[in-house]
């Protein structure tokens, strides 16, 4: 498979040098950011993860904590994020989510509909070792009902294998019983056992079908019959089963066209999707939106937490 990040390892890497030149960067009077995101945004984050080793042995101190002494608003956030391996920083941003008054719903659906099962199983193991307590358990902690049940199926990570022809059309057909066909409200758990278990081939064929029974895209449908943060995670769900760089492209899109961008949203996702598949995301957002994804982030964003940003999309398409 052809890589599809748009974050590189480095050719002629060498984090002794890297190192000492971010040192230099950071010390005395003032800082060159410039340089400090440069390095950092064209660098793989395993390449990283030797810099802040090579920081340590070269200088005895931790780069993290200069980096954040040094750096300040939402650059410091974006550079601190980087410096975090994938799933850590996964469990990270899923833990912060979950602890203290109210839950970041946003951040919880979009990690758990969007991760490989492998990825939701390091995430799982992860989140038991830094944090001391299970996921799941904190998940249901915070959630309930249909919305707590479908994320629970979601960590079991287990999805069926294959398609079953002779399921597709009965899927379908219960789907559209389930919701637009029912009088008297949506039979939720329905959605929710099918959208959460059945494999990404065989839901691909089911929406075909739920297309040709319904009259419209099952996302329509969900729309119309939920609500809220279960409608959300649904939604979610099926735009990932379609295409993860669609869900993200779609996702991306929201954060930077509404009044005030939403930049916690652009930070996540651009760090997270910059060595997985970052530019079949800039594919499907020209393709949706009719403008490249490197133009949006320029119109919306500045000054070095700009060039990092686009640093991480890398060409403009």
């Amino acid at each position: 498979m052809d890589y599809r990040g748009s974050v590189k390892p480095f050719v002629h890497f060498n984090a002794k040098q890297d190192a000492d030149i971010l040192r230099k960067a950071m010390k005395g009077i003032g800082t060159d950011e410039d340089m400090v995101l440069k390095i950092l945004t064209t660098r793989s984050n395993e390449q990283r993860q030797a810099i802040k080793a090579a920081y340590k042995k070269a200088h005895g101190k931790d780069l993290v904590k200069d980096l954040k002494s040094e750096l300040g608003g939402k650059l410091e956030e974006l550079i601190v994020a980087l410096m975090s391996p994938p799933r850590v920083y996964d469990t990270d941003l899923l833990h912060n989510s979950l602890k203290g008054a109210g839950t970041d719903d946003k951040i919880l659906i979009e990690i758990l509909a969007s991760r490989t099962p492998e990825q939701l199983k390091e995430i799982i193991k992860i989140y038991k070792k830094e944090h001391g307590s299970k996921l799941e358990k904190d998940i249901m902690g915070d959630t309930s009902g249909h919305y707590q049940r479908m994320f629970v199926i979601l960590l079991q990570a287990e999805r069926e294998q294959g398609v079953d022809e002779s399921r597709v059309e009965k899927d379908a057909k219960e789907l559209f019983a389930a919701g637009e066909k029912k009088k008297g409200g949506t039979d939720e758990e329905k959605f929710v056992n099918i959208l959460g278990n059945r494999s990404i081939e065989h839901l691909m064929e089911v929406f075909e079908a739920y297309k040709k029974i319904a009259g419209c895209d099952i996302e329509e449908s969900i729309r119309g019959e939920f609500t809220g943060n279960l409608e959300a995670l649904l939604l979610a769900v099926v735009k990932c089963v379609r295409s993860v760089p669609g869900y993200f492209a779609y996702s991306l899109r929201e954060s930077m066209r509404r009044a005030g961008t939403d930049d916690e949203s652009l930070i996540r996702i651009m760090i997270s999707r910059s060595e997985e598949d970052m530019l079949d995301i800039r594919a499907h957002y020209k393709k949706m939106y009719g403008e490249s994804l490197h133009r949006t982030i320029q119109d919306d964003t500045d000054g070095d937490y700009g060039k990092a940003l686009l640093y991480l999309c890398g060409g403009d398409d």
